[in-house]
């Protein structure tokens, strides 16, 4: 299990636990996350799900695949350092701690 910080863009701040396996993006589904829409479920479809890492937090993560990577192509203001897709990033114990910020809207 892993304790996640979700930040909205107001700055709100929902730490949640999120049990290993599960992704990022179904972390904030379950817990009521506002700001993560994930309209396609979690299959690599839409950008919905679209956070920006906390800086710390990049490396530490897999990196993106092709498909990830286009598909933030259609993201709102995607960063290419910080933004990933949170139906892309497993949950596993190494996660504990990571803190991810919503952008203003996703679309």
């Amino acid at each position: 299990m892993a304790k996640i910080t979700y930040v909205e863009h107001s700055g709100t701040e929902h730490v949640v636990d999120v049990a290993n396996g599960l992704t990022v993006m179904e972390g904030a589904r379950d817990n009521n996350i506002p700001g993560i829409e994930a309209d396609c479920g979690g299959a690599c479809a839409c950008s919905t799900c679209h956070v920006y890492i906390d800086p710390s937090w990049v490396e530490k993560l897999p990196a993106k695949d092709d498909m990830e990577e286009d598909m933030l192509d259609f993201a709102y203001e995607p960063n290419p350092a910080t933004s990933r897709l949170t139906c892309q990033i497993k949950v596993t114990d190494a996660l504990d701690g990571l803190r991810v910020q919503m952008p203003e809207k996703q679309i």
